[in-house]
Order: C-alpha cells, then sequence, then structure tokens
C-alpha cells in the first residue's frame, strides 16, 4: 500500500469518517472507518455519563475514560500505520459500517 493510503487510515481514528470519502469501496478503509466511529462513540458516551454523574463522573469517569480513549486511538493509529486490520481492545469488535 502507498504511503498516502496509510495517512487516510490514520485519519480514520480523528475524523472516523475521511477514508469512506475518499474510497466507500476499499475494505481497509472501511475497517479503519468503522473502528474509528466506534471510539467516537465510546468516547461521546464517557463524556456524557462523565458530564451527568456528579464529583464521581467529574473527577474520575471523565479523566479516566478519555485518557482510555486516548489509548485505544494511538492503537488504531499504529496499527493503520503498520498496515494491520486489527480491533481496537474492548471496542473494536462491533461492525456498524459493513
Amino acid at each position: 500500500m502507498k504511503d498516502t493510503n496509510k495517512w487516510i487510515c490514520v485519519l480514520a481514528y480523528i475524523i472516523f469518517f475521511i477514508p469512506i470519502l475518499v474510497d466507500g469501496n476499499n475494505e481497509e478503509y472501511k475497517f479503519h472507518t468503522n473502528q474509528g466511529l466506534n471510539l467516537f462513540i465510546f468516547a461521546f458516551a464517557i463524556s456524557i455519563i462523565g458530564s451527568f454523574v456528579p464529583v464521581i463522573g467529574w473527577f474520575i469517569i471523565l479523566p479516566i475514560g478519555e485518557i482510555f480513549c486516548l489509548v485505544l486511538a494511538i492503537m488504531g493509529m499504529v496499527n493503520a500505520y503498520n498496515e494491520r486490520m486489527k480491533e481496537i481492545p474492548i471496542i473494536g469488535k462491533y461492525r456498524l459500517i459493513k
């Protein structure tokens, strides 16, 4: 795969829909877009839950959850750059984009 394609897959973990806009039929793009979408939904859920739970949410759920999301994003980016279609732990098994 060309270097450009690697970076498009890496972008899926920052802005999840970019690879689909580039080529909606590419299986590797679909895979990383799905992983990025799962990560986005997970981070959004952590933010909502952490915001509504007083004290525990603000000082425990939000910081730990967002750091965990950052670690998952970095793992996904490394896998994308190394041209591996490896699911990110916990949330990567769900297929939202087929």
